[in-house]
């Protein structure tokens, strides 16, 4: 019986020990991890500053999409900085998206939101953060919000290089 305590609170002491050693670990990882991502956050960053911005405007367009409108895109970057964003989707007609009236109204009914309201939130996010990635996503213009970074993805890059000529994006 005495022998039979003895093993009972041996194996209890062990099943603690493991189960404190395997938090351990985990804790471990999840430091680690997080120590890495903060590591790959500021090589971004300081890549991205080690980059600056060429002064001019720049501007990217892709061809039409199955309804007739492509990306129109341009920023103007003065002193290092973005200081203006124009981004919208332009028809044959060279009517833009956001001035579609009868448009925006049925996206707003859709989707909560106006391609109109989505653009001028994307635009003025990107003068204000001065960085594509602290953008904020448009809910209810997943589709709207992609192109936009993928087209001031594309001009970030052309202004790194000074290189004005227009951006072509594909669809």
């Amino acid at each position: 019986m005495k022998t039979t305590k003895v093993v009972l609170k041996s194996v209890a002491v062990l099943a603690a020990a493991f189960a404190l050693v395997a938090c351990g670990a985990k804790e471990e990882k999840k430091d680690a991890a997080m120590s890495s991502s903060e590591t790959t956050m500021s090589s971004t960053s300081e890549a991205t500053m080690m980059a600056p911005l060429k002064d001019g405007m720049y501007s990217a367009e892709s061809a039409p999409d199955d309804r007739g409108y492509k990306i129109v895109h341009t920023i103007t970057v003065k002193d290092g900085k973005i200081t203006e964003s124009k981004f919208d989707y332009e028809d044959k007609d060279g009517k833009m998206k956001s001035e579609n009236e009868e448009y925006n109204k049925m996206m707003s009914e859709k989707a909560g939101v106006s391609a109109k309201e989505a653009i001028e939130k994307l635009n003025a996010g990107l003068v204000e953060k001065q960085d594509v990635e602290a953008v904020e996503v448009v809910s209810g213009a997943t589709h709207t919000s992609e192109d936009f970074k993928k087209s001031t993805t594309a001009l970030l890059a052309a202004a790194e290089k000074g290189d004005t000529a227009k951006v072509m994006l594909d669809k």
